[in-house]
């Protein structure tokens, strides 16, 4: 039985470009996909925050329509009910990365607003990526990896082929024009190598222990490489 570490925003708003709070928090789908396959296959997850808060999902992501109906919205609303790690979480910042097999992230616009500049995230990601060990993320989760710094300074990620959500998907869920920045944009500049895929269709990168997806639809496939990593 391996031991995964699920690094959540803590954030529960995303302050856009004209200084307002959008309400958000993780997507449900990126974390109940994932979830339900490390545990079905018999695997323990323990759930880190900044400050060890108890995370916000963002409502959003519980509707139908973004679910593919309102059947699997309430499998999703089941999934994040079984979901009691997440009610318990510990501080990000005791966590040793050592103790734990793989480590995931997942997105919503949550980490937009806190991981994207967290140095104790950061610096866990640098840590994780050098140790070999699978380190999955997916959607927005990848705003985490510009806190991810080596000691020049430069990105740990630079060079590495990744994808995230798209400017594409950013404009058709109408935030890329109220948005401070767009997660595409800011992986492109710290030199990685962005893959894009159509927008909302699963899509999941690997290069070496790096394990990227695009969307919510990737969430699941990323789950599954991971395990297939872990062995």
């Amino acid at each position: 039985m391996a031991k995964i570490l699920f690094v959540v925003s803590g954030a529960d708003h995303w302050t856009l470009a004209d200084g307002t709070a959008h309400p958000t928090g993780f997507w449900a789908e990126e974390a109940v996909a994932p979830y339900r396959a490390f545990t079905d296959a018999g695997h323990e997850v323990v759930v880190a925050t900044p400050g060890g808060v108890v995370p916000t999902v963002d409502r959003g992501s519980l509707a139908p329509d973004v679910n593919g109906g309102q059947e699997g919205a309430d499998a999703v609303a089941a999934g994040l009910e079984a979901f009691e790690e997440l009610r318990r979480p510990v501080a990000l910042e005791d966590v040793d990365p050592d103790a734990y097999d793989a480590v995931f992230y997942p997105g919503g616009h949550g980490p937009m607003e806190d991981l994207a500049v967290d140095p104790v995230s950061g610096r866990l990601l640098a840590r994780v990526l050098a140790s070999g060990k699978p380190l999955g993320v997916v959607c927005h989760g990848p705003a985490a990896l510009l806190a991810a710094t080596g000691p020049d300074g430069r990105s740990v990620f630079a060079g590495y082929r990744l994808t995230g959500f798209t400017n594409a998907e950013e404009t058709q869920a109408g935030f890329a024009d109220k948005a401070k920045w767009l997660l595409q944009d800011r992986l492109v500049a710290l030199g990685a190598d962005f893959q894009e895929g159509e927008p909302w269709a699963p899509f999941v990168i690997t290069d070496r222990n790096l394990i990227t997806g695009q969307n919510p639809a990737s969430s699941a496939p990323l789950a599954a490489e991971l395990l297939n990593r872990l062995g």
